[in-house]
């Protein structure tokens, strides 16, 4: 069971997708993040109805950085993957949202244990995330963003991203052959 009290945050059953949990990635210049896009299946609504009541909770705690009413044209992290990215079959059926985070996150395994070979959890893989929702108003822009916290891989899955394995792109050579 999570320790989840806060009423912003969950603990999110997901795909790892767009994984940088071991380096942070600058997108278009920006300053440097870890970051995961999380993909929710449409049928586990008891996840989504989580993640909607803790984004509602954001909105409720963000009041003032937003003049004191709720912003008409407010963004929202939580996004459908058919509409959004109809081309990409690990979206299909799902909903996914994208969390950063300036720290980098802890990276366990099944058993809440460290995991320190990188190649272990990758776009693809399934697991837990920590997730904390806010509110942010920077220039111009209101919405509710989604704070990465820690991230528990639960299981292998195809890797995205379209990188095949060495084991997958060759066999075993026999020494005495090589380039004769």
């Amino acid at each position: 069971m999570s320790k989840n009290t806060v009423e912003t945050k969950v603990i999110v059953p997901c795909r790892l997708s767009y994984l940088h949990c071991w380096e942070p990635n600058s997108i278009n210049g920006g300053d440097p993040k870890y970051s995961v896009s999380a993909i929710i299946p449409k049928s586990d609504t008891k996840t989504v109805e989580a993640i909607k009541a803790a984004v509602e909770g954001a909105k409720k705690e963000s009041i003032s950085k937003w003049g004191g009413k709720i912003p008409a044209n407010l963004k929202t992290p939580l996004r459908d993957g058919d509409i959004e990215r109809p081309e990409d079959e690990a979206y299909k059926n799902s909903y996914f949202f994208n969390a950063n985070s300036r720290q980098a996150p802890q990276v366990v395994d099944g058993k809440v244990q460290p995991i320190l070979d990188q190649n272990e959890v990758y776009s693809g893989c399934y697991g837990r995330i920590s997730v904390t929702f806010y509110g942010y108003n920077s220039n111009g822009n209101r919405g509710i963003a989604a704070g990465l916290g820690n991230i528990q891989k639960l299981k292998d899955g195809e890797p995205l991203g379209g990188r095949s394995k060495a084991s997958d792109d060759f066999e075993t050579v026999e020494d005495d052959d090589f380039l004769a």
